[in-house]
């Protein structure tokens, strides 16, 4: 069946009222795909169904794919997340885009730019604490930060106050007492998460990082760390600041709502 004649569909059950208004919305934003070449499938509706943006992982893809893939969604839906960018291809993606009245901004540590044509994301009043135990850490927290932001949240930040120095962590934990939700990540043995989880009374999502060396290095003995932890703890996959920081603002704007 062609596109218009399933909207056409799901409008005119809606106007017969044999849907609700929220099913239709819902099966309209699950059709809502928009094919770029034959190398994407762009799910521009993503925000809508789901509160989430779509975000396009950079690593892997050929610069004109992507400069394809990211036109074609900053003019759909007004902005557009690119992830794990290096900073040369982010130079050229920026030039590219002033060439096309598309403004830019980039988070060299994040490795995050956001295109856009439309104003910033609309304020929630959500707020989400991101810290880390180390400056290692900071550019899988970065990463999380921009998207955190890019969902509407506020987010206060907070590096370096890993459990080497459990003294400096306990200032952060006061500064951070109106967060709806925290993003801790850390690297080598991943101890903090479990830490901040035993002191707050907020969600926490731990993300270990791929730092330390030797045995289970890379990540590994981070990961292990966390999901052994004994404070409620929520675990997302090595670097995983994306996932993180989208699940930490979810909670933060589902906080404010209620």
């Amino acid at each position: 069946m062609e596109k218009g004649t399933d909207l056409r569909r799901v409008l005119q059950a809606a106007y017969e009222q044999k849907i609700s208004p929220d099913e239709a919305m819902a099966q309209i934003c699950a059709s809502s795909v928009l094919p770029v070449g034959s190398v994407a499938c762009l799910d521009i509706s993503r925000k809508a169904r789901c509160g989430i943006p779509e975000v396009i992982l950079a690593e892997g893809k050929e610069p004109p794919h992507l400069r394809s893939i990211a036109e074609s969604y900053v003019r759909s839906a007004g902005r557009c997340i690119i992830s794990r960018l290096d900073p040369e291809t982010a130079v050229s993606l920026m030039e590219w885009a002033r060439t096309r009245d598309i403004s830019s901004s980039w988070s060299d540590v994040g490795r995050v730019l956001v295109l856009s044509t439309t104003a910033g994301p609309e304020k929630t009043g959500g707020i989400v604490g991101i810290i880390t135990a180390g400056t290692s850490d900071i550019r899988v927290a970065e990463e999380a930060g921009v998207i955190a932001e890019e969902m509407g949240c506020e987010v206060r930040k907070a590096y370096d106050v890993g459990v080497a120095g459990i003294h400096r962590l306990f200032p952060v934990i006061d500064e951070m007492q109106g967060c709806h939700a925290f993003v801790v990540a850390a690297g080598r043995e991943g101890t903090l998460p479990s830490v901040v989880a035993g002191l707050v009374d907020r969600p926490v999502i731990g993300v270990p990082v791929s730092t330390g060396y030797g045995y289970m290095g890379a990540g590994q003995a981070a990961l292990a760390s966390m999901l052994q932890s004994c404070s409620v703890l929520t675990v997302v996959n090595i670097d995983a600041g994306f996932v993180a920081g989208a699940s930490a603002a979810m909670i933060a704007n589902l906080a404010v709502k209620s």
